[in-house]
């Protein structure tokens, strides 16, 4: 008779948001990057993926492997990137029951993956990266692989190119690496969370609608007609990842907030830059960035740095001490009714008021940020993929949800 165990493990994982981004890719099908990159990956606390992978003899061969993502069956099989992240897990695991024949042949076994985001996935919130990194580091505790974080990486970055970041906490460095075979492009923890946790991110969620050109399409427009890419990649990112790794080893917010808002600008002109041009930002975004500015120049010292991925959110980093100045005037212009000021991190501006007189700032900004914004998130740095008992899978294999 069959063995009817169902072989599971847990994981929660983080988005991360980058501050030196990556954009362009020099080998499509490995996402290898054209340039290296560096991000905060973000507190659990207030964003994370939570996956479960099981396994059993039970589960019928025909199905195959499946993933059910928010409640939603996923076509495994026309996922490209899936399917390589789970072949080279399932590899891994080959070698260890290959070395050890007493183990459970669970690499022989059909994968039942379950994964539930508590955040929009795809309205420009890195739910691919949280995704992916959640997946494989679910289906490596399951197999019981012996590789590190920065290894199993190299397989994270299959899935999606900012996964591999997802992957560690604190502050984390993606090399671009020279290697055909993608060997050398790697995540590494540049510092931990540790290092420097007073580091604060208000996301403004302009909206939460999927993006008009995805990102993938994007970085392949913007590599074969930009003229400023291939500066930016060769010539200005290496320096900037240089002197942000400085910023963050010397806790030097001031550099590190000019660093991050260069080259989220840098990262935008490329897109617009782009033939025909392509446009991530919209009005409510550069209210935001015009207002962000306005609060360094009110202040007299920068006590804030915007930075925009592949879409119009905004994420504004500070540091705790700065909440009032920061945190405290975005809460006076859009109103404490907007959802997003409780969780984890909204005690501190409990009884707030604006940090700087409202008055200072822009008119103009401050009116369409205020009519702009659908919600916020406040969230600080934090630790890298989390194994949990908080399995949404039962015993005997049938699918559940946390919520």
């Amino acid at each position: 008779m069959a063995d009817k165990t169902v072989f599971r493990a847990t994981t929660t994982a983080p988005v991360n948001i980058a501050v030196i981004k990556y954009w362009g890719k020099r080998d499509a099908s490995l996402n290898l990057p054209t340039n290296s990159s560096l991000s905060v990956t973000l507190s659990q606390r207030s964003l994370r993926t939570l996956t479960t992978a099981s396994c059993s003899a039970a589960y019928p061969a025909s199905e195959g492997d499946t993933l059910a993502l928010n409640g939603k069956p996923q076509d495994i099989a026309s996922s490209k990137r899936t399917v390589a992240c789970l072949s080279h897990l399932r590899a891994l695991r080959r070698e260890l029951e290959a070395a050890d024949p007493s183990l459970p042949k669970l690499s022989t076994y059909p994968l039942r993956i379950v994964s539930e985001n508590n955040f929009p996935t795809a309205a420009g919130l890195a739910s691919s990266a949280a995704g992916f990194a959640a997946l494989v580091r679910a289906v490596a505790d399951l197999y019981q692989l012996p590789q590190s974080p920065t290894e199993l990486s190299r397989i994270a970055r299959q899935g999606s190119g900012s996964a591999c970041r997802s992957l560690l906490g604190g502050y984390v460095a993606w090399r671009a690496g020279t290697q055909a075979d993608g060997s050398d492009s790697i995540a590494e923890e540049v510092a931990p969370a540790s290092h420097w946790p007073e580091m604060r991110a208000l996301i403004l969620v302009v909206s939460a609608e999927k993006k008009d050109v995805p990102s993938t399409e994007g970085m392949q427009s913007t590599v074969a007609t930009s003229e400023l890419f291939a500066t930016r990649a060769q010539t200005v990112v290496p320096a900037r990842m240089s002197a942000i790794e400085a910023a963050i080893r010397d806790r030097d917010f001031p550099a590190f907030a000019e660093i991050t808002m260069r080259d989220s600008n840098t990262f935008h002109a490329t897109c617009l830059d782009s033939w025909p041009p392509i446009f991530y930002m919209n009005d409510v975004s550069r209210a935001a960035v015009r207002l962000v500015h306005d609060i360094n120049r009110v202040v007299g010292k920068t006590v804030c740095a915007y930075t925009f991925d592949a879409g119009p959110n905004a994420v504004i980093y500070y540091l705790d001490e700065d909440s009032e100045l920061v945190a405290g005037t975005f809460k006076a212009i859009l109103g404490s009714a907007i959802e997003g000021w409780e969780g984890p991190f909204g005690d501190r501006l409990k009884g707030v008021t604006a940090g700087v007189d409202l008055e200072k700032l822009d008119s103009r900004a401050v009116d369409v940020l205020k009519n702009g914004i659908s919600r916020v998130i406040l969230t600080g740095v934090g630790e890298g993929p989390v194994k949990v008992d908080t399995h949404l899978v039962s015993e005997t294999g049938e699918i559940r949800s946390a919520q």
